[in-house]
């Protein structure tokens, strides 16, 4: 009887300890991931850029971190992120690209996009570009041209940037 006893009371007291370990191991654990969710950072859009080659013109977006999920979408006419006013860029046909999570400008809301915010080109091609976004974890880029334009995108790693070609 006394055997019994004793062990239901050691069992007991084995089981609360473990409660209590659990118990003060939990927000010790969930503030690990909430750590490591902090650290992964949004990936930051820092450059755009521009060439003309034999057979196409090409766009590149320069990144750092990750790269984010772009959408490439022919569109009939370039528009500004939140205010809706035209993007004043020559050409008949356009395309609209649009990175997504992405931001050109850090925590601190400071701008880390360095390239042109507005840029007529005269390329074989493109006509020019735009930054027309920066908000809400999506970065989009306006792309103008004379003719129908055919195209390629992809991105490139090491170091990281996404690529759109427009055949001639």
């Amino acid at each position: 009887m006394i055997h019994t006893r004793l062990r239901q009371s050691v069992a007991l007291v084995t089981g609360a300890l473990l409660a209590a370990c659990l118990s003060f191991a939990a927000p010790a654990s969930a503030s690990t991931l909430t750590t490591t969710k902090a650290q992964a950072q949004t990936p930051l859009v820092v450059n755009a850029r521009w060439a003309g080659h034999p057979t196409y013109d090409r766009i590149v977006i320069d990144l750092q971190g990750s790269a984010p999920a772009v959408t490439v979408t022919p569109v009939p006419q370039l528009v500004y992120d939140g205010s809706g006013k035209p993007v004043p860029l020559p050409g008949k046909y356009f395309l609209e690209i649009r990175l997504h999570p992405a931001a050109a400008h850090d925590d601190a809301g400071q701008n880390v996009y360095q390239g042109p915010k507005l840029q007529k080109i005269n390329l074989s091609k493109l006509k020019g570009i735009a930054l027309t976004g920066d908000y809400e974890g999506y970065v989009t880029f306006g792309a103008a041209f004379d003719t129908l334009p055919y195209y390629r995108a992809f991105p490139l790693h090491s170091p990281e940037r996404f690529v759109v070609d427009i055949a001639h």
